[in-house]
């Protein structure tokens, strides 16, 4: 059956009002945040830094689920909630642009138009010079892409938005300067505590880095746009943390159901997802990290650019 014909599951029904649950996840992220920011510290500084890495973590996927139009059908509500980034590195509104433009699911994967892609134009990647294709080769393996991942990220993103912004993008230039009152907001009240700045922001690196879990291998190379999506059957704790967004082809598919919606719906429909998305499961995340620890799952050039246009 084409992708053009192949029928989705019917969504989950979703609340006409506000989703308090999603609403009390988020107070909760505000309230754990600065408990551990004021608490911890007198405890233990390591401890501090991974709690401040998970809370970022979580703090990531509830801004996924806010642009989603999630808990508030008011997309400013929405946005005021999430105006602290407690991740520091990344402004909201840069990353709900990247990543409504990454739901164009005909683009998955494009070099070009799918901002949260890997993959590399062949052409470009036959003219690189050794060093940055060992980088990127390393970055291709999962532990590279928990630990340079978020960095590389970080200062391609960053240069992408310094030409936007050079050739007049004022909504670019407008999502840094609320990003740069919002960060200098956590930064005061980081100021304030017993935390030191230090460990603030290796906190919010290690949640960066946890994504990277979860986009590792999200997409893969096909010529079907359904079969480039990724399901992870794991509901452990990185599924929880990830806001069951492990469930990748589910959101794909439906991206306006919550969270709390997608592992029911993935169970009454997993036939249809599997068939949709070719068979591209996993079990569980440990499963991912047995395989790809040290090594990459798919190649740096994208192996289907050759036939494109």
């Amino acid at each position: 059956m084409s992708e053009l014909h192949r029928p989705k599951p019917a969504a989950a029904a979703l609340p006409r009002g506000t989703e308090w649950g999603t609403l009390g996840l988020i107070v909760a992220c505000y309230g754990l945040w600065a408990l551990v920011l004021w608490g911890l510290p007198q405890v233990n500084l390591g401890l501090t830094v991974i709690c401040l890495g998970l809370l970022s973590a979580l703090h990531s996927s509830l801004s996924h689920e806010a642009l989603h139009g999630h808990p508030f059908r008011n997309r400013a509500l929405n946005e005021a909630l999430m105006f602290l980034p407690l991740t520091l590195f990344i402004p909201y509104g840069r990353f709900r642009d990247t990543h409504l433009a990454h739901h164009q699911d005909e683009q998955l994967t494009d070099p070009y138009d799918d901002p949260e892609t890997n993959f590399q134009d062949p052409a470009v990647w036959a003219q690189m010079c050794g060093s940055r294709r060992l980088l990127l080769r390393v970055n291709n393996t999962l532990l590279g892409r928990i630990i340079l991942g978020p960095l590389m990220g970080q200062l391609c993103f960053m240069a992408g938005d310094w030409r936007l912004a050079r050739g007049g993008d004022r909504g670019v230039v407008r999502d840094w300067l609320l990003h740069g009152i919002g960060a200098g907001l956590v930064v005061w009240l980081a100021l304030l505590s017993p935390t030191p700045l230090w460990a603030l922001g290796i906190g919010a690196y290690m949640g960066l880095a946890l994504l990277k879990i979860r986009t590792f291998l999200e997409h893969r190379a096909h010529e079907d746009c359904q079969g480039r999506t990724v399901v992870i059957e794991d509901r452990g704790p990185l599924a929880w943390l990830f806001l069951n967004n492990n469930l990748h082809i589910v959101h794909h598919q439906h991206p306006g159901v919550p969270w709390h919606a997608l592992p029911r719906l993935y169970r009454e429909n997993r036939p249809a997802f599997l068939e949709a998305n070719q068979g591209y499961r996993y079990r569980h995340y440990g499963q991912i990290f047995w395989r790809y620890l040290l090594r990459s799952k798919d190649p740096v050039p994208h192996p289907l650019w050759s036939s494109k246009d």
